[in-house]
């Protein structure tokens, strides 16, 4: 491992005093101490006596600045409050320099390729945990105390309240993370204990301490805190990149359609063309294409033709060769079918006739389910061996997965690591050479289950993602992948260049009891994902019950927007207010994250929350708000919920939109209030920034609500845009809006540049002369009550410039 020269200094948690870590107890076996050099990031004796004599009077002096770590009386406190309390002597700290956070580490007296170890007691503050429920997703959790923190916990927040009843509260950050070839974890005990767990998924690779196993900052604005924490992380651990240094493909800002849940595997090329055509003829083109699992060459000795169909044996197929299966390609068995040439043919086909930028398609991590079948001809020289996965006991102690128990049961033909930059360049190669411009690679955390033997799970997908992305940009432009099943840290600590990462389950559209949990997971998660990723929200159902509940979502969400309809089953109504007739969305700039009042709520379960997930776009910030309650339980809690219909009253105000700063521009300009603009009611009010308003939804209900700055023009105009009231996200059709004087008592022109079509909104504290689209005059609507004004946009061009003149 390349250890990163950073300075640090280890300290005692109750002592405070520099020391040597305790040393490992020797083992009998010479293979268990094939950690010394590559399972931690260990410094040896002398460098690190070294290193504490250089940083004591730093540490020292830095005791006293208020937010940095203060280790004393078994407790680990910022800014003078406690956060850990009865923490054991094993626990160390190392902290960073020129910055509030530190690294926690353990020790044991044993030396294994697994330890849960305790931190110290949690109590009395309010938290939320990010946890795996199931191997491949992760769901929040909130509480007070370590009893509620789960098993799997990948990033736990807690809020630290101020004893002054005016002070805004602080935030801590517990972020587990990847140190050499172990990953950590924390869970709590029923004794409110935080604990960590240390595994590295191999037997052989074993240690008896990990220095750099918890990353915990601190600060006062939890979104700040995220960002600076994963930035500070990249530049410790140089394995994987933040979100804003990564190229975008440009498949995001159109929008999709995937053929699963049209299709699910009976995915056809004429059931595709059917779909892109009435997504076409009803107004809303697909640019962006995912051809789903279905398409692959597979075999499945599990399902035998002709008997009855046994529940989760899909999953044991394998995959025969790279190319397409007979449904995508003329074969001996389907000359008589309408089956394309080829798929190169079929691709080019809807490409021509649907005008389609993107065409994806789907693979798994290992090729497919169950991997690659062995000594197949066409697998054969990437040396599959079959392997049953084995889950760790934390997986083991939260939810069990239909289609990892599959997998143990049947087994998977798990590539030779050594082959698996050839598998991949072979696979990704082809694919272009057939007009495909990406994959969604799925099924990613199947590799900490098959590490055994192969060096460990941390090792093992270090190695697959690098031969990953190195394929990804050796043969496809644009940073062309969607990754899916990949949410545990090996896979995250180590995205370089993937951008696009699937942030929830499934979105499953025949179970109405996941409606809500999906959006208040997507928006959770992205807390987390959003730093490394463009959290993907997943396919939806336009025609749905749920439909414009997981519209809205998406059109806050700053993610793409693809739908998984069945042929001639859409809501156009639904989708007109996502898409625009050029087949582009409206796409807010960053994830979309709960409001800072919602982060410590359970707006699923408690009866009384609203769940709210804030955005902002070039000119406007926005705030959709959901009535997550009554509608189902979250997995992993004794506590069930009975689905009824309950009607739930919050506020909403201009500050829950972070960052307002970065359109309220200068305050010479800004008058401190908003234009706050209800999508369902059509109405609007003005409000000062710190203003709330109250809002009452039930179950399944929802509304979106575009805020603008209110800014002064011309010392005369007050004037907010509002952009497209047709569409869910209004503002973000605004690019830009300037302003033009023709001197004292002249002419005053407010200049707005955007796209899309329909209805322009804005607030105007007084009537305007006229309008003008396009440098063509148009009538509008000017509503006393609000200030309101309102014009058509109906362009030749999908771009406009709306001038208003007063």
């Amino acid at each position: 491992m390349a250890h990163h020269a950073t300075a640090f200094t280890i300290i005692h948690l109750n002592t405070g005093l520099f020391s040597r870590p305790a040393p490992p107890v020797p083992s009998s076996s010479s293979s268990s101490l094939s950690f010394n050099t590559s399972s931690c990031s260990f410094f040896s004796y002398n460098s690190q006596l070294r290193l504490s004599k250089r940083n004591a009077d730093t540490w020292r002096h830095s005791m006293f600045v208020s937010t940095k770590p203060v280790l004393q009386n078994e407790a680990l406190a910022f800014n003078g409050k406690p956060i850990l309390t009865q923490v054991p002597d094993n626990v160390l700290v190392t902290p960073l320099p020129d910055s509030s956070a530190c690294y926690l580490g353990v020790s044991s007296l044993e030396t294994s390729s697994r330890h849960v170890l305790k931190l110290g007691l949690v109590r009395n503050l309010r938290l939320l945990c990010l946890f795996r429920f199931k191997m491949w997703w992760m769901i929040p959790r909130v509480g007070d105390s370590g009893s509620d923190i789960p098993v799997e916990t990948q990033m736990l927040l807690m809020e630290v309240a101020d004893e002054s009843p005016d002070a805004s509260p602080s935030y801590v950050v517990f972020l587990p993370v990847l140190d050499g070839d172990f990953r950590t974890s924390l869970q709590g005990n029923s004794s409110d204990e935080l604990e960590i767990c240390v595994e590295s998924g191999d037997p052989a690779v074993v240690t008896s301490e990990c220095l750099k196993a918890v990353f915990v900052n601190y600060g006062n604005h939890p979104f700040d805190l995220m960002k600076k924490s994963m930035k500070i992380l990249e530049e410790q651990t140089g394995t994987f990149a933040v979100r804003e240094s990564k190229q975008m493909p440009g498949m995001l800002d159109c929008f999709g359609w995937c053929t699963w849940d049209a299709f699910y595997h009976g995915v056809n090329p004429q059931g595709i063309k059917d779909g892109l055509k009435s997504l076409s003829d009803g107004g809303t083109p697909a640019k962006f294409l995912i051809i789903d699992d279905g398409w692959q060459d597979t075999s499945n000795e599990f399902q035998k033709e002709g008997e009855p169909f046994i529940e989760g044996s899909q999953f044991g197929g394998r995959l025969v060769s790279i190319k397409e299966n007979h449904k995508f390609r003329k074969t001996k068995e389907s000359r008589s079918t309408d089956a394309p040439k080829d798929l190169k043919q079929f691709v080019s086909d809807i490409k021509s006739s649907f005008g389609l930028k993107y065409v994806y398609v789907w693979h798994a991590l290992m090729g497919y389910w169950g991997g690659l079948v062995p000594n197949a001809d066409g697998t054969k020289k990437y040396n599959p061996k079959l392997i049953y996965p084995v889950q760790s006991p934390g997986n083991l102690a939260n939810m069990r997965d239909i289609s990892l128990d599959c997998m143990e049961k049947y087994g998977v033909g798990a590539i030779d690591p050594e082959r698996i930059s050839q598998f991949y360049d072979d696979l990704h190669s082809y694919l272009v050479s057939q007009g495909v411009d990406g994959v969604k690679v799925d099924v990613q955390n199947i590799l900490e289950t098959v590490a055994a033997g192969l060096g460990g799970r941390v090792s093992l997908t270090r190695h697959f993602q690098q031969a990953l992305e190195d394929s990804i940009a050796a043969n496809f432009k644009d940073n062309s992948i969607i990754c899916c099943m990949g949410q545990s840290t090996d896979s995250i600590y180590h995205s370089k260049q993937s951008a696009i990462t699937r942030a929830s389950d499934d979105y499953y559209p025949k179970d109405p009891a996941t409606q809500t949990l999906h959006i208040a997971a997507l928006a959770y998660n992205s807390i987390f994902l959003g730093e490394v990723v463009v959290p993907d929200w997943d396919m939806f159902y336009s025609l749905h019950d749920a439909a414009e509940f997981h519209a809205i979502a998406r059109a806050v969400g700053g993610c793409g927007v693809y739908v998984s309809d069945k042929p001639g089953h859409h809501d156009f109504t639904v989708l007109k207010r996502l898409v625009l007739r050029d087949g582009s969305i409206l796409r807010a700039k960053y994830p979309g994250r709960p409001s800072r009042d919602c982060l410590f709520s359970d707006p699923v379960m408690d009866g009384k929350s609203l769940m709210k997930i804030w955005n902002l776009n070039k000119c406007t910030g926005v705030v959709g708000v959901f009535n997550c309650q009554g509608a189902g339980s979250w997995p992993c809690t004794q506590q069930k919920q009975v689905s009824a219909e309950m009607t739930v009253s919050g506020q909403v105000s201009p500050a829950d939109v972070e960052y307002f700063e970065e359109v309220s521009g200068t305050k010479n300009l800004w008058t401190g209030d908003c234009a706050v603009y209800s999508f369902n009611q059509g109405s609007m009010r003005r409000l000062n920034k710190d203003e709330s308003f109250d809002v009452r939804l039930k179950t399944l209900e929802c509304d979106v609500y575009t805020i603008s700055p209110i800014k002064v023009y011309d010392e005369k105009i007050e004037f907010g845009a509002i952009g497209l009231v047709n569409m869910y996200n209004s503002g973000g059709a605004v690019e830009s809006v300037a302003c033009e004087c023709e001197g004292s008592g002249g002419t005053t022109i407010i200049s707005i540049k955007g796209r899309g079509e329909g209805s322009f909104g804005a607030y105007s504290s007084r009537k305007p002369k006229c309008c003008f689209v396009n440098s063509k005059e148009e009538s509008f609507v000017f509503r006393q009550e609000d200030n309101l004004l309102t014009v058509k946009v109906v362009s030749t061009t999908i771009n406009w410039d709306v001038q208003i003149c007063y």
